[in-house]
C-alpha cells in the first residue's frame, strides 16, 4: 500500500510542522486569553477564596464576642493601649479569634475583628 503524497517527503516535513505550530498556537491562545488554567492554580484560587470568605464571616462575630464579654471596658481600655500592629495578637491571646472546633486562633480573623474594633472606637 502506498501511502498518500501528504505524507511523503517534504510534504510530511511541512505538514508535522504546521501541526506543531498549530498546537503551540492553541496553547498560547488557550492559556493566555482563553481562560485555560492548570489545576494547580485552580485549587489555589480556591483555597484563598475560602480563607478569605472564613475571614469574612467569622470577623464579626470575633467583634461581636468581644463586645459582649463580662469586662468589656477593660478590654476595650487595654486594645486602644496596645500599638496597632500588635492589636491582633491582643485579640489572639483573649481567645475572641478561637471558635468551637478550632485548635488555634485563626490570625486572619484576629486581623480583621481588630479592625473592625479600630473602626467601632
Amino acid at each position: 500500500m502506498q501511502l498518500p503524497p501528504i505524507l511523503q517527503g517534504e510534504s510530511l516535513t511541512r505538514l508535522l510542522q504546521g501541526a506543531f505550530v498549530g498546537f503551540l498556537a492553541t496553547v498560547v491562545i488557550g492559556f493566555g486569553w482563553g481562560g485555560w488554567t492548570l489545576g494547580s492554580t485552580a485549587r489555589e484560587t480556591a483555597a484563598k477564596s475560602a480563607a478569605t470568605a472564613v475571614v469574612a464571616v467569622l470577623a464579626p462575630m470575633c467583634a461581636d464576642k468581644f463586645r459582649q464579654a463580662a469586662d468589656v471596658t477593660a478590654n476595650m481600655a487595654e486594645f486602644k493601649k496596645v500599638s496597632s500592629w500588635m492589636q491582633d495578637s491582643y485579640i489572639e491571646k483573649g481567645g475572641w479569634a478561637t471558635f468551637p472546633g478550632m485548635t488555634s486562633p485563626e490570625r486572619g480573623v484576629a486581623q480583621a475583628c481588630a479592625s473592625l474594633l479600630t473602626t467601632l472606637q
